[in-house]
């Protein structure tokens, strides 16, 4: 049920457009390429197990575990904004 100037289905195509803008950021920041036999950041031996699973790996996993707790997973920030947010 679309109120106010929004078409019908404004809602949801917001909700989609977001979903492919977190979907697309997350796939850019995928490693590519061979991966490294030894950590780039503390030199520790990367297992061929991880290599194997992860294409691309740079870090092992107590160093790619210390990055992902410091990135923050979305800014929160709504590039599209609602009506609603652009009245305040």
């Amino acid at each position: 049920m679309a109120t106010g100037w929004a078409k019908e289905g404004a809602v949801q195509d917001q909700i989609d457009a977001t979903i492919k803008d977190a979907i697309e950021r997350a796939r850019s920041q995928l490693p590519q390429g061979p991966g490294l036999e030894h950590c780039e950041e503390c030199d520790a031996s990367i297992p061929q197990a991880r290599r194997d699973a992860v294409p691309g790996v740079r870090l092992c996993v107590r160093c790619q575990e210390a990055r992902d707790q410091g990135q923050s997973s979305s800014s929160g920030y709504n590039r599209r904004g609602s009506k609603d947010s652009q009245l305040r």
